[in-house]
Parts: C-alpha cells; sequence; structure tokens
C-alpha cells in the first residue's frame, strides 16, 4: 500500500512539474509579438469621418463597447454611451471566459494609450502590459486592414466624448489564458483593395465586418468546417433563439436569387 502511495505521489509530481513546465512556457515564450511602434496619427477629417463608418458600420468597435438596450429586438445603442464599454461576454456566446467589453473613450483606453499601442492591440490582441485579449476581439481579422484604415479608426476613437466608466476585469478560464497567448502575431502593412473591382473590396469588407463570425454555424466552440457563410449560429436573446441567415449563393436556402437592389 504504502509503495502505491509512493508511485501516485511520484505521478502526481510529475504531472504538476509538467502543469507548471507548460505554463511557464507559455507566460515567457508568448505573445510573439513586436514591441508597440513610435507611431502618431494625423487626426484629419477624412481619416476622422472614415474612422466613424468603419467603426460604428463595419468593424463594429462602438456595437461592443456601448451599452445597448436589449428590451428591443436589435439592441439598439444607448444614446451618449459610445465607446463607455461594460458589454459582458460568456457562456451565453460560447466563451470559457467572463469579459467585459474596456471603455475605449479619451477616459479609457485612447486616454492610456500611445497610438502605436492602440495599433498593436487592435491588430495583435496585446495590451500595453503584453497580456493577450480573448480573439472573441476579432484583432487577426483587423490585422487585415490596411495601414489608413487602422489609423482611421485610431483618429476617430479618440474624437469620442470621455466617459468615465471603469467595467469589471476580465477572467478568461484556465486553460485557456494560456493557450490563446499564442494566437497574436505582429501587424505587417497589406496594400490598398481596389476600390472599383467589387470583388475584392467586397471580400476585404466581408474580412473587417467579421461576418463569417456570425453566418456561420458553431460545432463545440468551432466554426462547422466546409460551412462558411451557411448561417444557423444561434444567439439566445430575451426574444428566444435567433439563428443567422446563410448568405452563401444557394438559390434554395441562400441569397443566390437576390438581386443586389434586394
Amino acid at each position: 500500500m504504502k509503495k502505491l502511495l509512493r508511485v501516485a505521489g511520484i505521478l502526481a509530481a510529475i504531472i504538476i512539474l509538467f502543469a507548471v513546465g507548460v505554463a511557464a512556457f507559455y507566460f515567457l515564450y508568448y505573445p510573439k509579438v513586436e514591441k508597440a511602434p513610435q507611431l502618431t496619427v494625423e487626426r484629419t477629417l477624412g481619416r476622422i469621418e472614415r474612422g466613424k463608418y468603419l467603426a460604428n458600420h463595419v468593424t463594429m468597435c462602438i456595437e461592443c463597447h456601448s451599452t445597448r438596450n436589449f428590451d428591443y429586438f436589435a439592441g439598439p445603442i444607448v444614446k451618449g454611451s459610445e465607446g463607455k464599454g461594460g458589454e459582458h461576454f460568456g457562456a451565453d456566446e460560447g466563451v470559457p471566459a467572463d469579459l467585459y467589453a474596456p471603455n475605449i473613450t479619451p477616459a479609457g483606453v485612447a486616454g492610456t494609450l500611445t497610438d502605436g499601442e492602440l495599433l498593436r492591440t487592435i491588430t495583435s490582441g496585446v495590451r500595453k502590459d503584453n497580456s493577450v485579449l480573448f480573439p472573441l476581439m476579432p484583432y487577426s481579422r483587423f490585422n487585415k486592414l490596411t495601414d489608413e484604415d487602422l489609423y482611421s479608426i485610431i483618429a476617430y476613437v479618440r474624437t469620442l466624448p470621455p466617459i468615465e466608466n471603469t467595467p469589471p476585469k476580465s477572467k478568461i478560464n484556465f486553460p485557456v489564458n494560456l493557450f490563446i497567448r499564442a494566437v497574436p502575431t505582429t501587424h505587417t502593412s497589406v496594400p490598398e483593395p481596389n476600390r472599383s473591382n467589387k470583388l475584392e473590396y467586397g471580400k476585404y469588407l466581408v474580412n473587417a465586418a467579421v461576418c463569417a463570425a456570425c453566418h456561420t454555424p458553431m460545432e463545440k466552440g468551432q466554426p462547422k468546417q466546409g460551412m462558411d457563410f451557411a448561417g444557423g449560429r444561434e444567439f439566445i436573446t430575451t426574444f428566444g433563439t435567433i439563428r443567422t441567415a446563410n448568405i452563401t449563393p444557394d438559390e434554395q436556402t441562400g441569397i443566390g436569387n437576390w438581386t443586389e437592389d434586394f
């Protein structure tokens, strides 16, 4: 009996040492991204207007970082809360964490980070203290935005009215909090899309808007293979369970018979 207990103790010690080693590896080796660049974004009217369009209607920064009124079906943004943060994301969204959107107004993130630090956070998901954002913030998608569009978003966010609000600190479940440290990559500039080419520019905007995230069904917490844009992802709301539409060109269940005007 003593021998069995000794063996069990040795095995437990090996497992603990292995777990500590893995944790140390992820904390010491990741994230593998470069330091925030030295950057000063000029806030021109053109950039601010472009950033306003992107942040409100494409990348949806304002939608996630504001208070929304879910007494209404679409959950409209409460006027005057733009950028204040505090929205909670957790088990209902299939997230192994309790996440709270940070305050991105000049009273929050936009007032504490340099332009270079904002750029790294948006594109690489790495905070000033080198901690990593949960990938619900689609930084890997935003990493594919052009520098000019990123600069426009940064310029616009800096013009938001400052709102004093300190959301609770996000908590990510173990061991997910370790594994996500390997996700970020250093931002590399991408070429400007040809806006006269509908296919090329459409692909660029679809990535920026993260359309696939909502319109692809999930299986065991991951997008279902081969079902991109096929719809069927479920969202639990106070109005019941909502399932997203199929936006592929399928003529029976998708938008294959839709005209551009429709």
